[in-house]
């Protein structure tokens, strides 16, 4: 049996049709789904997961109504602030991912603050990825790469240089990646990262996703065998 995965990566999908399915607003199912986070962190920690990685919002997600974007903005900034002091007595590292820079300032300021104040921690990392895209990450490494190179680009790139450009360089790849809502796909996220990655779905609408999911999730992951394209020997024989 494998053992807890060090870096476990979730797609929290599902907050406007929980909403819907209610006959709530869709913006009921944000406010509901934000309050999930604070309970899997905490099953997290518990656990001893040293890496999560939460898919917040996509630069897809843009194309939805301005009310709702709006709306979304404003929530990812009054949560970071109300729950800044404790990612900092957690002892938290935090990073975002993704194009900050297509965020409202307000927002921007908050998530950097946070970074900053945590970028000396190690024992529990959290991540949010915001405005991002994987497609978007491959051209943004790309372009570092013949930035760095000064557009010289006669020697070939390996993995180790992609890997250092990405807005992932100093993070592990996801060991289990997590899409509730019922969809079974990667929508665009962590596309590389996730290469060799365990994934899980489940049914359960992100606001409804908590320690009992989350445990689900883990013992699938726990009875699996992870070979990385190698062949198990003792089946083989």
């Amino acid at each position: 049996m494998l053992d807890v995965p060090r870096h476990v990566a979730i797609i929290m999908d599902g907050n406007g049709r929980w909403a819907l399915s209610r006959g709530l607003p869709r913006n009921a199912g944000h406010l509901k789904g934000a309050m999930a986070i604070k309970n899997v962190l905490r099953v997290s920690a518990k656990l001893e997961i040293k890496y999560i990685t939460l898919f917040a919002f996509s630069s897809e997600n843009f194309s939805r109504p301005t009310a709702e974007v709006d709306f979304l903005m404003k929530l990812f900034e009054r949560f970071a602030k109300k729950h800044e002091r404790t990612v900092i007595n957690s002892k938290t590292r935090f990073r975002v991912i993704g194009d900050m820079s297509s965020l409202p300032e307000t927002l921007q300021n908050i998530l950097e603050k946070i970074e900053d104040e945590t970028k000396i921690f190690d024992e529990f990392n959290l991540t949010v990825a915001l405005n991002y895209s994987a497609r978007n990450e491959v051209l943004h490494v790309i372009n570092s790469i013949i930035s760095h190179r000064n557009r010289d680009c006669t020697e070939k790139v390996t993995w180790d240089d992609f890997k250092k450009f990405s807005y992932t360089s100093d993070l592990p790849d996801p060991d289990l990646i997590i899409r509730t809502s019922g969809e079974q796909r990667l929508s665009n996220f962590l596309l590389l990262q996730s290469a060799y990655s365990e994934l899980f779905f489940t049914k359960t609408f992100w606001p409804d996703f908590g320690e009992k999911e989350l445990r689900k999730a883990i013992d699938s992951y726990k009875r699996r065998e992870r070979r990385f394209g190698n062949i198990n020997e003792r089946k083989s024989n």
